[in-house]
């Protein structure tokens, strides 16, 4: 075969052909892939992986299922990244400084490397949604993180053990709960499901062929 790469997966040397992802190389060399897999086609954030590539000092984070094999590319999937998770009810928070300062107070441990965004698999400005959520700007920094897949990488490269996917998921919660303007449009629709006025129509759809299905996705009238 042509355009063949050699890789290093688990210490192990595997030749593989060039033009596959990572996810695809792994399988290719005969692994199978039971966790952190997720979507299989990019961006569910589960297949976060770092890696190396020989003579290069600089340690690479990615996703697995976006990015290409490299020549010399050493590989490693974690089956996780440890970030922190805080329990609360988002009934009983309301969006002040001091609800980001009770649950997760590492942020203001900040040192300003930017480590986060320079290893940000979505090209994200994680820092910058941090200094947000310092100052209590939740409407900002869930526009800023909104594009988040929740992979962890950021976290696994801050010094201040700051874990930057939970800070943003808190700040959209605070926004949409709180702050973000009521959709008339959307509470109306919610209503009409609950009292059964599309009952029919769904169980009508439910009985039609999955090609039939598909023609009337694939021409569905989107709204611009």
């Amino acid at each position: 075969m042509e355009n063949m790469v050699h890789i290093f997966l688990m210490g192990k040397q595997y030749e593989v052909p060039s033009n596959l992802t990572i996810m695809g190389a792994i399988e290719y060399a005969g692994y199978q892939l039971i966790r952190g897999c997720g979507c299989r086609n990019g961006f569910c954030g589960a297949c976060a992986t770092i890696y190396r590539i020989k003579g290069d000092r600089e340690l690479k984070a990615c996703l697995a299922c976006q990015t290409q094999v490299e020549d010399n590319m050493y590989i490693a999937m974690l089956p996780f990244f440890p970030i922190v998770k805080e329990n609360y009810n988002i009934n009983n928070v309301k969006p002040t400084e001091q609800i980001m300062m009770q649950l997760y107070p590492e942020i203001y441990s900040c040192i300003g490397c930017n480590a986060c965004t320079k290893s940000c698999t979505q090209g994200l400005n994680v820092m910058q949604y941090i200094a947000y959520a310092q100052r209590g700007e939740y409407e900002k920094c869930a526009e800023e993180s909104f594009d988040c897949v929740m992979c962890g990488v950021c976290s696994s490269r801050c010094p201040a053990g700051i874990s930057h996917p939970q800070v943003a998921l808190l700040a959209r919660r605070l926004n949409g709960k709180y702050l973000a303007p009521k959709s008339e449009h959307l509470e109306n629709r919610v209503k009409e499901i609950k009292d059964g006025s599309f009952r029919e129509l769904l169980e009508a759809l439910m009985q039609k062929p999955v090609e039939e299905m598909q023609e009337l996705y694939n021409n569905r009238e989107i709204e611009q």
